[in-house]
């Protein structure tokens, strides 16, 4: 099957970049990552989003994780590459760069330091589509960036560029979005939700497809879809407002990295919980409050120490 006949849907965790107590890329517990992705059965990964700290990499960091992630997922899933850059040059490169390394579809941002007018807008995502025949997904996240994408431009994308097929949704609210994309595009983009699945039963309610949150709760998003798709939709909603209260929490401004990888260190998954700048560490307090979010539940994170005992 050729890249742009790959159909994303389902589960597509935004991956952790996992560090070391001194700073550098742990490539260890990367290749753990990976590992406990596909153990949850995720149906993708993205690589180098705003989850995975990719604004703070370097371009060798950047293409050694690309190489472990492919070594460890050996085409077992599609791979969505974070393409976004702040300016038009730099993301046609880095997307140019994203499908030469192995990339079966693209998440791209707007520009984020200058915001861009509709012009410029328009012109930055046709420069990448033009650049590229792999598939492109809008991301619309201007609570992370300061920039959202209007429904009107996405609509116009898709209907001029064939691989403009995707939109991540992380405009609040991103359930009224999410339907005027589907509308005003007229079938031609898909949906996924994002925010860190915090509407992620509502979404899926609304026509998205999936979800793109961050990695350490794969498994309980992967069973939310499983229940949703075969029609156990009561179920899914009772899981998914089960976990609100931990997904919730991995939102905090500045502090939702290390709370991601708090949970993920304390599994196993990852050996550090380190972040980097401008991210900040946790508290006690705040690391107390995380873990009260989880009691009484049962993710696969938290038993992925044992599982390995």
């Amino acid at each position: 099957m050729s890249k742009m006949q790959v159909a994303l849907e389902g589960v597509y965790p935004i991956l952790a970049t996992p560090f070391t107590e001194s700073g550098e890329v742990d490539e260890q517990s990367l290749r753990e990552l990976v590992r406990f992705q596909l153990q949850a059965k995720v149906n993708g990964i993205a690589l180098f989003g705003n989850a995975s700290e990719a604004y703070t990499l370097l371009d060798r960091e950047r293409e050694r994780i690309a190489e472990i992630v492919q070594e460890e997922a050996k085409e077992q899933v599609p791979l969505v590459f974070g393409s976004g850059h702040t300016g038009l040059e730099g993301a046609v490169q880095l997307s140019k760069w994203a499908q030469q390394a192995g990339a079966d579809a693209l998440m791209v941002m707007p520009p984020y330091m200058v915001k861009p007018d509709g012009k410029r807008m328009l012109d930055y995502f046709a420069a990448i589509a033009k650049a590229v025949d792999i598939p492109i997904m809008l991301q619309d996240a201007p609570v992370a960036s300061g920039v959202a994408i209007p429904v009107s431009a996405m609509a116009k994308l898709a209907e001029e560029f064939d691989n403009i097929r995707y939109v991540k949704v992380e405009a609040p609210p991103t359930t009224v979005k999410i339907t005027e994309v589907i509308e005003q595009s007229e079938g031609r983009l898909t949906v996924f939700g994002g925010l860190n699945g915090m509407y992620y039963y509502e979404e899926l309610c609304r026509g998205a497809v999936g979800t793109m949150p961050a990695c350490e709760f794969p498994d309980v998003c992967v069973r939310i879809y499983q229940l949703w798709k075969s029609g156990e939709r009561d179920s899914a909603k009772a899981l998914f407002y089960q976990y609100l209260p931990f997904i919730r929490i991995g939102t905090i401004a500045g502090f939702a990295m290390s709370v991601h990888k708090e949970v993920l260190k304390a599994g196993g998954v990852i050996r550090s919980s380190r972040v980097r700048n401008p991210n900040a560490p946790i508290d006690d307090a705040l690391r107390r409050e995380v873990f009260e979010t989880l009691e009484g539940l049962d993710p696969l994170v938290l038993r992925w120490k044992r599982r390995d005992a």
